[in-house]
């Protein structure tokens, strides 16, 4: 949410496609999730910004091996930095930027088959809960788009929002959000 309030050109596009594909019903639910093709890039591209996990659970490995010319050692533990991967310029054009765009039409999904994009982890110990995670925070963030216009309170202007990171076990920002719903006009939807 803190990426679209900052990046407002993003936030009218992710309302007028869940606005649109709503608006009939008159409310968001389930069957029309998997319609909102950039709301999903959205989810996507802040996935990859900030991963709520960013090193994924460790790995030791079963015997030598060689990973781009470092030689690890049998039984070493490894840590992957999912967060540093989604950042990566070598992976990503202007790897700082939120730009949903690139994941449109793009076939970099969550399931850990590109190695550049892995915010829910790679092989056979990729969480398995998946599809709940994102599900639930694609259903909240399409209700919440729907429903209600955003503005930041105080007179903050959007591109100075801070984004500023605390790392731990998981990342959050360092200073809560706070913005100021406004209802949507429902009266105004033509049927």
């Amino acid at each position: 949410m803190a990426e679209m309030i900052r990046n407002r050109r993003v936030m009218k596009k992710a309302q007028e496609e869940v606005r649109q594909v709503f608006n009939k019903k008159g409310k968001v639910d389930e069957a029309g999730i998997s319609d909102l093709k950039y709301l999903k890039s959205v989810v996507k591209e802040t996935l990859r910004l900030h991963p709520s996990a960013p090193l994924l659970l460790p790995r030791e490995s079963s015997e030598k091996c060689v990973i781009n010319g470092y030689e690890i050692p049998k039984k070493t533990r490894i840590i992957v930095n999912a967060w540093t991967i989604g950042r990566d310029p070598k992976y990503w054009t202007e790897p700082e930027s939120f730009m949903p765009e690139r994941f449109v039409d793009s076939n970099i999904d969550f399931k850990g088959n590109n190695f550049e994009y892995i915010p829910f982890g790679a092989g056979r110990r990729i969480c398995p809960g998946i599809s709940y995670g994102v599900l639930n925070i694609e259903l909240p963030l399409a209700f919440l788009l729907y429903h209600f216009d955003w503005k930041l309170p105080y007179g903050l202007k959007h591109e100075d929002l801070d984004m500023t990171e605390l790392f731990g076990v998981s990342v959050r920002r360092k200073d809560h959000l706070s913005v100021i719903p406004i209802a949507y006009d429902l009266s105004c939807v033509k049927n």
